[in-house]
């Protein structure tokens, strides 16, 4: 089992790892929508929010030695399911072609730090 640790994400503020490798596979902690190297929050349109989420994964992927075309499965949650048709515009978007299993849970109020989006990923290494 390896820890993965990038100085391009933003570091964990508390008793987790940003992923885990074991027997090939890659399971990230959930993405915030925190700018990678200034450690901003970036609250602005749950479009943008969304987009940083995304770009925080691909250097978690990265750094794992992955890319987002080997994402097997997502969960993502999202404070207001009235706001899934932009974030699932902006996450379509960002994988293109490719459709990994997905999970949506609506938290019915605001995420952690005000966000509005969070997202995990299991990939393949």
């Amino acid at each position: 089992m390896d820890t993965i640790t990038t100085d391009n994400a933003l570091k964990p503020a508390g008793h987790y790892s940003q992923a885990i490798v074991h027997n090939g596979m890659i399971y990230t902690s959930g993405q915030l929508a925190f700018d990678a190297e200034t450690g901003e929050k970036r609250k602005a349109t749950i479009e943008e929010e969304t987009r940083q989420v995304l770009t925080n994964l691909e250097l978690v992927l990265k750094e794992a030695g992955s890319s987002k075309d080997k994402v097997l499965k997502t969960t993502l949650y999202i404070s207001d399911i009235a706001l899934w048709d932009q974030v699932n515009r902006v996450y379509a978007e960002f994988f293109g072609d490719h459709k990994p299993a997905r999970s949506v849970v609506p938290t019915h109020g605001e995420l952690h730090f005000g966000f509005h989006v969070e997202l995990e990923a299991v990939a393949a290494v």
